[in-house]
């Protein structure tokens, strides 16, 4: 039987990493996993305390397509909480996942064989969704010098129908401030292109609160999950907002591919939303863990990344050391039990010469995990 040709996409290469963390950890070796973007922290106690409560008493069957009216109700208080942005919550949409979300915004918003821009480095899934969908995904090679975030710069004399960026940015972890965010925002509107806002990793910041594309125009895609800061991954539950006008649109697609988000996950979201003492704790971890890296990765011998700005990656240049990511990031794991992931999943071209370290996981195994990589660059004389 044939296969499409749209559904040659590419790996996820960092869940080929974790599978031979897998292995290795199933051989009995100890492995520090420092490869996937995953909170090492479970859901919150009050949110699966009253999914309990409420398994005991409801079906938990279909919801509608939109997602429960007072989930909705809640995230758009939410952003009057964050940003001082007065929501409607008619236009929240409650999905399953991010990943949802990304499949029914591409959907809306293009026609097969638009052009949606992405930055490089960016999350992989975008590009394999995009093509899956018959979609042409356009990486724009991201310097340095702007902190690997696109500028309007990159894509002025481009053809697109859309741009998609993320702050916090999956992998560097840097953000877009409200004058850089704007000037991408306007520069879309006079191209007559979609703008869609990835802001997954909201609530994971350090030095400044980041900037939702809501305080800025209403004319766009806005999409979040409940994997990261509510440290739910494995639930599948996320949202996003739509401008008034689209919201009909995406319902009907919503009904017909996913006919509602999974019910359970909707009770547990709506609780964990209250349990924000919890959720500062673990950003409390996420604070100590950030300052071990940016200390330990250098002594490791990796000088060259942007101090992330939010979300709990790093995204260092390792090019002085290889030229092939992957077979260097193999090379830790098997010499020293640190699980990695190669840039090559981020930038298909500039990737050969990057690594991302997460460091979502508890502070002892951040703090181990950088003697480990300290040992094997002193081991390939890079130190």
């Amino acid at each position: 039987m044939r296969n499409s040709s749209r559904s040659q996409v590419d790996p996820f290469i960092v869940m080929d990493v974790m599978e031979a963390a897998r292995q290795a950890e199933a051989a009995g070796r100890h492995i520090i996993h420092m490869e996937v973007g995953q909170p090492g922290t479970p859901a919150p106690l009050g949110a699966r305390q009253v999914l309990a409560e409420t398994m005991q008493q409801d079906a938990l069957g279909y919801t509608v397509a939109l997602g429960i009216p007072a989930l909705r109700q809640r995230i758009a208080q939410m952003y009057g909480e964050w940003y001082n942005v007065d929501l409607d919550p008619q236009r929240v949409v409650v999905t399953s996942g991010s990943s949802g979300a990304f499949l029914l915004a591409f959907t809306a918003l293009f026609d097969a064989g638009d052009t949606v821009a992405i930055g490089a480095p960016g999350y992989p899934s975008y590009r394999q969704i995009l093509k899956a969908l018959s979609l042409n995904p356009l990486d724009l090679p991201a310097q340095p010098e702007n902190r690997l975030q696109p500028v309007p710069d990159d894509f002025a004399q481009l053809d697109i129908q859309g741009l998609l960026v993320a702050s916090p940015a999956n992998p560097t972890g840097t953000m877009l401030d409200k004058p850089a965010l704007s000037s991408l925002i306007f520069a879309c509107d006079d191209k007559g292109a979609a703008f869609i806002s990835d802001e997954i990793y909201h609530g994971i910041e350090y030095e400044a609160k980041a900037v939702t594309a809501l305080e800025i125009s209403d004319d766009c895609y806005v999409i979040n999950s409940f994997s990261k800061y509510f440290s739910m991954t494995g639930w599948r539950v996320g949202w996003m907002v739509v401008p008034e006008d689209h919201v009909r649109t995406v319902e009907r697609l919503a009904q017909n591919m996913f006919i509602c988000p999974p019910h359970v996950s909707q009770v547990a979201a709506l609780a964990a939303m209250e349990c924000t003492d919890e959720l500062e704790a673990n950003m409390d971890v996420y604070r100590a863990n950030r300052a071990l890296m940016l200390e330990g990765l250098p002594k490791a011998g990796f000088t060259k990344f942007a101090p992330p700005d939010g979300a709990f990656y790093v995204y260092a240049d390792v090019s002085d050391f290889t030229d092939d990511s992957r077979a260097f990031a193999k090379d830790i794991l098997e010499e020293v039990g640190v699980a990695v992931t190669p840039g090559l999943d981020f930038d298909p071209i500039r990737g050969v010469g990057t690594l991302r370290f997460s460091y979502a996981r508890a502070t002892a195994d951040i703090a181990e995990g950088l003697v480990r990589l300290e040992k094997f660059m002193k081991s390939r004389g890079h130190i």
